[in-house]
């Protein structure tokens, strides 16, 4: 049953967590009795954890030391070569004119034809010069008959002047009548032959062996003596590759190899589509003057091509030895990082610790980066793994390998001024 209360101070003297029974007999707990239920049990539930651990704070596992792969630097010899590029040359480009004027008579040879040194090319009308020729041999004749009056004459006064029969003075005139007839024997022979040259350059020769144009003048034209083309002819074997060097790569050769020593060196060049340099040649000639324009060293390569292959006009990318053979470190491109201004390589030292080494970097060798000095032959280099070398930190290592570089086509390289690409030397 419920009980009422009338009256406030009735209800007030009542228990707080009294609630009225219910049917069955048993009273309900008020929320404030079953908060404080739940707050005893939260209680004894810590008390016992405390107890069950001893009283002690539970600790965090420490992090694994991280791996990286190490390897010492691959040592190999490399020729390192520095990149110009130019373009080919005739060794001899000449102009073919005439000599003498007249009608063109007859072409000897094909458009582009492969021609020898002697070899005839046109020929001039020669009947206007034989005439001359002939004229000039019937003159000569003339000469030499008065050369011969003059002569007997000469005797014969010689003869008589003992017996006072001539007088001296006509001794004198006779014998300067022969030496006039003497100079013009010589003089119809110089003639001669300067009709003799005439005849001879009605036919116009080769002065090269080389490939030829084509006609510029056709058969039955009047040609000009010294003025009118006919043709030109290209020495080819061997051809020249002109190239211009900058004013410090002209000065690094001279210093690495002494000044006046430049001519000699071995070039390697190739064409536009090809990926290897196969034709080879020597520097035959640098120029005796920087031009102040563009700042550049002219150079000239001497390259030989008996199947007339190259062709005057055709560029290519060259390379010159750079300094010899040297030995070098090689390590994989990737294990270099970039600190600011300079290049760096990790290292782990015989305690496990990283360490970080400025380097000087050279040309790349078949995907391996050389390295001029920073690093010994002996160091550990992190080549996998460097995001995980931090300096001064510790790491555990395993051993890697650097395979050695290919002998394929060069790489370039842009980071390295002082060398544009190396290859590997022959052994």
């Amino acid at each position: 049953m419920y009980q009422y209360f009338n009256k406030p101070e009735d209800r007030a003297a009542q228990p707080v967590d009294a609630v009225p029974a219910n049917q069955g007999g048993r009273r309900r707990l008020s929320r404030r009795a079953k908060g404080g239920i739940a707050a005893a049990s939260l209680g004894v539930l810590a008390l016992l954890g405390l107890k069950g651990f001893g009283g002690q704070e539970a600790k965090a596992d420490a992090p694994p030391m991280p791996t990286v792969t190490v390897s010492a630097p691959l040592q190999r010899s490399i020729v390192e070569w520095d990149d110009y590029v130019g373009r080919f040359e005739a060794s001899q480009s000449v102009e073919i004119r005439p000599r003498v004027s007249g009608q063109l008579q007859a072409i000897h040879f094909k458009d582009g034809d492969v021609v020898q040194k002697g070899q005839l090319l046109f020929t001039i009308d020669q009947r206007p010069f034989l005439a001359a020729l002939s004229e000039a041999r019937a003159r000569a004749a003339s000469a030499q008959t008065q050369l011969a009056l003059a002569r007997s004459e000469l005797a014969r006064a010689s003869r008589l002047i003992d017996d006072d029969a001539v007088s001296q003075e006509e001794v004198d005139t006779l014998r300067a009548a022969a030496r006039s007839a003497e100079a013009g024997v010589a003089a119809a022979r110089a003639v001669i032959r300067q009709r003799a040259l005439d005849v001879e350059f009605t036919q116009i020769r080769a002065p090269v062996t080389g490939r030829i144009s084509d006609r510029r003048v056709d058969i039955g034209n009047l040609v000009s003596a010294n003025e009118s083309m006919l043709t030109t002819v290209l020495a080819l074997d061997p051809i020249y590759f002109s190239f211009d060097g900058s004013e410090a790569l002209y000065l690094k050769s001279l210093r690495e190899r002494g000044e006046g020593k430049s001519a000699g060196q071995g070039v390697e060049i190739r064409l536009q589509d090809e990926a290897g340099y196969s034709w080879k040649g020597k520097v035959d000639f640098t120029d005796n003057a920087i031009d102040p324009g563009s700042g550049t060293m002219r150079g000239r390569a001497v390259i030989s091509n008996p199947d007339y292959f190259l062709a005057p006009g055709m560029f290519g990318n060259m390379r010159l030895s750079a300094g010899g053979t040297r030995d070098a470190l090689l390590i994989p491109d990737a294990a270099v990082q970039t600190d600011q201004t300079r290049k760096v390589v990790h290292v782990v030292g015989k305690d496990g610790s990283v360490a970080v080494r400025p380097v000087e970097l050279g040309p790349l060798v078949g995907g391996l980066r050389s390295v001029r000095s920073g690093i010994s032959a002996n160091d550990k280099v992190v080549i996998s793994g460097v995001q995980f070398a931090q300096p001064g930190s510790k790491v555990a290592t395993r051993p890697g390998k650097i395979a050695p570089p290919a002998q394929a086509g060069p790489n370039r390289s842009f980071s390295a001024p002082a060398a544009s690409q190396a290859t590997l030397a022959a052994r």
